[in-house]
């Protein structure tokens, strides 16, 4: 019975923390879109009020029918899948080699990879600004997609690396006998067996892309080269009354994205990470 009831306390304890966490994130985008849908003289009302009195649709057609907010969203789809691609590209070998192969400073190369996810691209973004305009390659989608390549790799690396692990290394085992090199056993046998693992890292990789704003805020100066994350700011000056329903709006839209790749395929990202955690 004890233990009944510590189970119940862990259990309640455990959705009490998931229900703050809820009301802590979820107020602001409530609010956020409650703003969306009000008009300029309702959004600085001194009421408190999660429903407007006037709802309205406006802003958010202002916002689509601008477009520049259409080539905000081909920028970011440019560089979600530049990152994204890039980052798997080199991800994939690391992390193979992570999981396969033993050599000197693997458990330190393993804690590096993990420190570089932790680090804030901050942190390096006004040197590499630097470096970027010596080499001329300000505004330019090229370089930015390098750079979210850098950010993306680490976390693709932990990910693959999880899913490489629960394959059984019988497969690469009978691979060498038929003859294959170490290369040719991962590309021609691991990579097949492992799709559902890239599709998972690729498909967080690209939200999180999707939503970085600190790397094309400094990089990318040209409104026409800019992402959505950062090109919505531009509509503050855009219109003669005050814009924070219109930011509202294109914050909305700019989300809609990235939640509804999240939510049509959520089963499938979390099969397919917790499948390589079981297999074998």
């Amino acid at each position: 019975m004890t233990v009944q009831r510590r189970r119940r306390r862990g259990d309640v304890m455990t959705y009490a923390v998931f229900f703050f966490c809820l009301i802590f994130f979820g107020l602001p985008l409530l609010w956020l879109i409650s703003l969306s849908f009000r008009t300029a003289e309702e959004v600085y009302t001194s009421a408190l009020k999660f429903i407007p009195e006037n709802p309205t649709t406006f802003n958010y057609t202002s916002v689509l029918s601008s477009g520049r907010f259409q080539q905000y969203l081909l920028n970011s789809l440019k560089l979600t899948m530049a990152g994204s691609i890039g980052a798997m590209l080199f991800a994939a070998p690391a992390a193979y080699a992570a999981s396969r192969m033993k050599f000197r400073g693997r458990p330190l190369f393993l804690i590096g990879v993990l420190s570089l996810q932790m680090i804030s691209p901050l942190v390096i973004m006004i040197p590499l600004y630097r470096y970027f305009a010596d080499l001329g390659l300000l505004d330019s989608h090229l370089s930015t997609s390098l750079v979210y390549m850098a950010i993306l790799v680490p976390l693709a690396t932990w990910i693959l690396k999880g899913y490489f692990d629960g394959i059984p290394k019988e497969l690469d085992e009978a691979a060498f006998v038929d003859g294959c090199s170490r290369r040719q056993a991962f590309l021609r046998v691991i990579l097949p067996v492992s799709v559902p693992g890239f599709a998972a890292a690729f498909l967080l990789t690209a939200i999180l892309a999707w939503g970085e704003f600190v790397v094309p805020y400094i990089l990318l100066s040209e409104p026409a080269m800019q992402p959505v994350s950062v090109g919505i700011l531009s509509f503050q000056g855009s219109f003669a009354q005050t814009a924070t329903q219109i930011l509202a709006a294109g914050s909305i839209l700019a989300m809609v994205p990235a939640v509804a790749v999240f939510i049509a395929l959520q089963r499938f990202i979390v099969q397919a990470l917790t499948s390589g955690a079981v297999k074998g």
